[in-house]
């Protein structure tokens, strides 16, 4: 069999195991006890967050042979053929391939016929938002006063690309981005079920880089994990990774407050030779003055920004003399160079003349 990656191998079966987006299963879960169910739900937010996993949760749920239940008891032949995806009455279909109105006249064809052997017969589109206008049009009337044995569940990146004819006819619900904190916490567990030693940096390292996405953070880990022999070590992630060590950024900081043209242009040389993207470096350093300026600004920053205690003090001990006017102006800069260095055929170039 050949190898099943974290992001499949582990995938919340439960709403239980859904890592923070409690505000979406807890109404979904009440919903299901209550018996008020939508027939057309809408889940939006950043990718990686878990709406097609919660889709399938709540199909398991809807058709549960012990439910509808807001803890499906995946044993039953319904729950083992939706986690399998092989589930006769549970169709999930690709929005980006399957968009045309031909499709969605398929699809009102077939949902006048009963459930082969399950309670409802669910539809599961993913990127929704890639429908043509077409075949949004013909999915309006079927959506609306669908028979009582269908249900729609839709997942989107894109929310706003939606009509609103379609969205007014959906029950919403928006996914949160996932906090470093719970997605370094969420990967030492299953470091732990899978008998690798993480360093914890390392894993706050991996978290930042993602965005907010579990699914991000856990094909990161594998590559970490797959790609490193022996001992797992900070250093070695970094390079595995590509990006620069957070310590580059305190150390330009510092000889950006002392002036200390030479020393940026060792550092940028450093990070060059070291392979690293100039660009990804360029956009972390803008965000490391901008929590740079928060520190200096907001009275308690760690509510505002994801970052450890050690590193919050130490970023509000570099800017006690910097005043906030200095910061915006440094901020400014950045801001405007942003570009020439983006879009530059020699990004080398451009960024050692937004420092200097």
């Amino acid at each position: 069999m050949s190898y099943l990656v974290l992001a499949r191998k582990y995938r919340p079966q439960t709403f239980e195991d859904v890592v923070e987006q409690a505000h979406v299963t807890r109404t979904l879960t009440n919903a299901i006890r209550a018996g008020r169910v939508a027939h057309a739900i809408l889940f939006s937010g950043p990718r990686g967050t878990g709406k097609t996993t919660i889709a399938r949760i709540l199909a398991k749920a809807m058709n549960c042979e012990n439910g509808p239940t807001p803890t499906p008891c995946n044993e039953c032949t319904s729950c083992r053929e939706i986690t399998g995806g092989s589930a006769v009455d549970v169709f999930e279909i690709d929005g980006a391939s399957n968009n045309g109105v031909d499709h969605i006249r398929d699809l009102r064809e077939n949902v006048k016929y009963m459930p082969a052997h399950s309670r409802y017969k669910i539809y599961i589109i993913d990127e929704v938002h890639m429908l043509s206008t077409p075949a949004f049009n013909a999915l309006l009337k079927t959506l609306e006063e669908p028979p009582g044995h269908i249900l729609f569940f839709f997942a989107t990146t894109e929310p706003r690309k939606i009509p609103i004819t379609i969205l007014s006819r959906c029950q919403q619900h928006h996914l949160r981005r996932i906090r470093p904190d719970d997605v370094a916490r969420h990967m030492a567990a299953l470091c732990e079920k899978e008998g690798v030693a993480m360093p914890p940096e390392s894993l706050a390292l991996i978290a930042r880089e993602t965005g907010g996405s579990m699914r991000d953070a856990l094909s990161l880990l594998d590559q970490v994990m797959t790609c490193t022999d022996g001992e797992i070590t900070y250093d070695g992630v970094l390079g595995i990774l590509g990006v620069a060590d957070r310590e580059v950024l305190f150390r330009v900081t510092e000889s950006i407050f002392g002036g200390n043209i030479p020393e940026i242009l060792e550092i940028i040389d450093d990070i060059y030779h070291r392979g690293h993207d100039l660009k990804a470096f360029y956009g972390a350093l803008m965000a490391h003055f901008r929590n740079l300026w928060i520190v200096r600004m907001v009275p308690d920053p760690a509510r505002i920004i994801d970052l450890p205690a050690g590193e919050i003090e130490r970023m509000a001990t570099l800017v006690r003399n910097a005043s906030e006017l200095y910061l915006s102006q440094l901020m400014d800069a950045f801001a405007r160079e942003e570009p020439a260095v983006r879009f530059s055929s020699q990004p080398r170039l451009a960024l050692e003349m937004a420092f200097i």
